[in-house]
């Protein structure tokens, strides 16, 4: 993994501020080989320095966010082995995104959608969790590739509803997804990718009529939890407070947003600017 190999650069140190907890499933490793290609590109002069003057975030142009992503794909190769490519896909380009037999489609209309994040803080292995499905379907192959094939249906009827909400972001369509989001947990157990602690998770949210499902590889790491607009504070803190004395980690996040984006040090949290300063 070069990128600055052909060019005459000076010696960089790198410092790096995360708040993603690794090995929980989130794609931590994405979102830092997304940076870093994205920060070796520019001092490379390979992509531009999409910031003007005043300005306190920019984004690079397509071309140059294509390029950034090939690179972040080559990190996450180094990383992971042989990566889906979904992961530095939504670090660099924000959103949503399709992922259908090895081809990413980006999704161009998707609304910001508030939900709570949970981390079980239970270890698990994605290459252990991907042959226990695959030794499932080739045992009982008639069973599980009609369930295979109703997940892909439950990721279109989502789709299909996401970009209706985009375009009419209306409270009715907030009971669909949440109809939605169980229906997908329990497929996922069916399949094998289930855990304890995510049915804990589940269970707890729901006394508080909230919806939940893993995402991830499954068998323990993250859940996320879908907060209507109208979701009380209280009932989420409620929430909150019962996942936390399971011992779980919780925080209240979006998903829709955008992708790699070029900071000014003006924009920057308190917390990265005492690193910095640091450093």
């Amino acid at each position: 993994l070069c990128v600055l190999s052909f060019r005459d650069v000076p010696s960089v140190d790198i410092l790096v501020w995360s708040e993603l907890p690794t090995g929980a499933g989130l794609g931590s490793s994405a979102a830092y080989a997304v940076c870093l290609a994205a920060a070796l590109l520019s001092a490379c002069g390979a992509v531009s320095c999409p910031l003007k003057e005043g300005e306190s975030t920019a984004r690079w142009t397509e071309e140059e966010l294509t390029l950034i992503n090939s690179w972040a794909f080559q990190g996450e190769r180094v990383i992971h082995g042989n990566p889906s490519g979904v992961d530095n896909a939504v670090g660099t380009w924000g959103g949503a995104l399709r992922y259908q037999s090895g081809k990413i489609t980006p999704l161009k209309r998707v609304p910001m959608l508030r939900i709570l994040l949970t981390n079980t803080k239970v270890p698990r292995s994605t290459k252990v969790l991907v042959a226990g499905v695959k030794e499932k379907i080739l045992k009982f192959p008639a069973i599980m590739n009609p369930v295979l094939d109703s997940i892909d249906a439950i990721s279109q009827e989502c789709q299909s509803v996401l970009e209706v909400m985009s375009a009419n972001p209306s409270p009715e369509h907030y009971p669909v997804l949440e109809e939605l989001f169980d229906i997908n947990q329990h497929h996922l157990n069916v399949i094998g990718v289930g855990h304890p602690s995510l049915d804990r998770l589940c269970r707890v949210t729901a006394s508080h009529g909230l919806h939940s499902k893993l995402t991830g590889a499954g068998g323990g790491g993250c859940g996320i939890t879908l907060l209507r607009p109208d979701t009380s504070v209280l009932a989420m803190e409620a929430a909150k407070r019962d996942l936390c004395a399971c011992g779980f980690e919780c925080w209240e996040t979006s998903i829709g947003a955008p992708g790699v984006t070029a900071h000014s040090s003006s924009s920057l949290k308190a917390e990265v600017l005492h690193a910095l300063a640091e450093s």
